[in-house]
């Protein structure tokens, strides 16, 4: 599994979204960030119950100059299910993600399990800011659904790192 270093470039995303355009990870020009949240995909309440959330504050983050942009392996026909029946809001939903694009990424993957909704492989959570120069800043990996960033303390960090020009950390990793 690779893992990102922070302060180095991460790998470009080209990837359809759920609204009929393409999200471009290299043509980001975001103020501050762009955050990355890989969720595992339909099948997963937690995800839907942490995007619900996010679109909640994305106002808040939107505010302090972060793209934010959710990301899943899920094809097509079952993204277009999350984009209609979650309460996503103006969250854009990214999706047909390659599992080697994710192994990129740093993200675990599982298989289906037996009697399960899940596709045969997906990407468990992910969650990165990214730099407007292509740099990570942080970065959250989990093997399992359970206990995502809290998006309250995410925006409290998000806020002292810009008020206070505070580095990026882990760069020694």
């Amino acid at each position: 599994m690779t893992q990102l270093t922070p302060g180095q470039p991460v790998p470009d995303l080209d990837l359809p979204l759920t609204i009929d355009a393409r999200f471009e990870l290299s043509k980001q020009q975001p103020e501050a960030f762009t955050m990355l949240v890989f969720y595992r995909g339909k099948h997963c309440p937690i995800c839907r119950k942490y995007l619900t959330e996010l679109s909640g504050k994305l106002d808040q983050f939107t505010d302090k100059g972060i793209n934010v942009f959710a990301v899943s392996m899920d094809s097509p026909e079952r993204a277009a299910v999350s984009h209609e029946e979650w309460d996503t809001g103006d969250v854009p939903l990214a999706h047909s993600l390659s599992e080697d694009k994710a192994r990129e990424w740093g993200l675990y993957i599982s298989e289906k399990r037996d009697g399960s909704e899940e596709p045969d492989i997906f990407s468990e959570p992910g969650l990165f800011l990214v730099k407007p120069d292509g740099t990570l800043h942080f970065a959250v990996v989990q093997n399992a659904p359970f206990t995502r960033p809290d998006l309250d303390d995410l925006l409290s960090g998000i806020s002292f790192t810009l008020d206070k020009d505070y580095p990026t950390r882990g760069t020694l990793s």
